[in-house]
């Protein structure tokens, strides 16, 4: 017996073109932060280790969630590779301004979606882009911070990992998240 398969329309719009590449920039994202994270649990700073490890999987479900939001528009989701991730560091604030620098090149790809989604009348999408306009503002704020503290440490990291244990709480699920496929981790 032949599975009848659902036909997904082959056209799409700049703006679904975009999100399907974001997939692979979130996915790189998360791919990013685990090397960061890997770099510190190496080095023994293991709160700096779990901040990124989150970081990950965080960035991994902003993937899923967009794979989700072009699945509910019918349309073809097609799971890129990662680009290179940067491995290897000389100091503790080397990786966070790759982070901080990361935070700050996603913003403006999320900007660029919402004025695409904007551009071509396509309200579903400019309105499901909205949290993650949000979302970059208190990443690219956190990203901020934490720099600042590594500066103010002087060189002292257990000031930093203090700093995470205390300040850095579990994130509770936002209920104005968009879906994510498979479920968020």
């Amino acid at each position: 017996m032949a599975l009848n398969l659902k036909k997904l329309p082959t056209r799409t719009t700049k703006l679904h073109d975009l999100l399907q590449a974001q997939v692979g920039n979130e996915f790189t994202a998360s791919q990013q932060y685990v090397a960061i994270a890997v770099w510190f649990d190496h080095h023994d700073l293991p709160r700096l280790a779990s901040y990124f490890y989150q970081q990950a999987l965080e960035e991994r479900n902003h993937a899923m969630m967009i794979v989700q939001y072009l699945m509910d528009s019918d349309l073809k989701v097609t799971i890129p590779g990662v680009a290179e991730v940067k491995n290897d560091f000389t100091t503790a604030r080397e990786p966070v301004e790759l982070a901080l620098a990361q935070e700050k090149t996603v913003t403006e790809q999320i900007v660029t979606l919402a004025k695409t989604a904007r551009e071509e009348d396509d309200y579903p999408g400019e309105q499901f882009l909205q949290w993650f306009l949000k979302e970059q503002v208190e990443e690219v704020a956190k990203m901020n911070t934490l720099l600042a503290v590594i500066d103010r440490a002087d060189g002292n990291l257990f000031h930093v990992e203090t700093f995470l244990t205390r300040e850095h709480t579990e994130e509770h699920t936002d209920p104005t998240a968009p879906r994510t496929a498979g479920g968020a981790l």
